[in-house]
């Protein structure tokens, strides 16, 4: 069963703060990479971009947009990665996504998600973030 819930969104002045969670369910978020990923709301074809990378150790990467600004860690205990966002920007608009890094594909049987190597991406449904300048 694979699963991601994504929170701690919200709207903020530029310059704040925020720290996003996402809860991973499924043993194969545990031994992946993985990602934060956002699309803003006028993407075309609903491209989501990348952010930021952490490997199951301390590897971590970022796009060069959110470098000194974003770090991304992830506790394996809890099944849980965060976001910490620092200095917002308003262009940091966006609807935020975890994910493996690729994304993990997955089929659905019932209303439950399992990781399959031929099946569609899957995503949760993502938090909402909103920078007011």
């Amino acid at each position: 069963q694979v699963q991601l819930v994504e929170s701690g969104g919200d709207l903020v002045e530029a310059g704040g703060s925020l720290r996003l969670s996402c809860a991973a369910s499924g043993r194969i978020f545990s031994i992946k990479p993985m990602a934060w990923y956002r699309q803003y709301r006028q993407a075309p074809g609903n491209e989501r971009e990348l952010v930021a990378t952490i490997t199951n150790g301390i590897s971590t990467n970022y796009t060069d947009s959110v470098k000194g600004r974003f770090t991304i860690s992830r506790d394996n205990a809890k099944n849980t990665i965060y976001l910490q966002m620092n200095n917002l920007r308003p262009d940091d608009t966006a609807v935020y996504y975890c994910n493996s890094f690729p994304p993990v594909r997955a089929g659905r049987y019932g209303t439950t998600w399992y990781a399959i190597q031929d099946g569609i991406e899957y995503w949760g449904k993502g938090t909402p973030v909103t920078v007011s300048s």
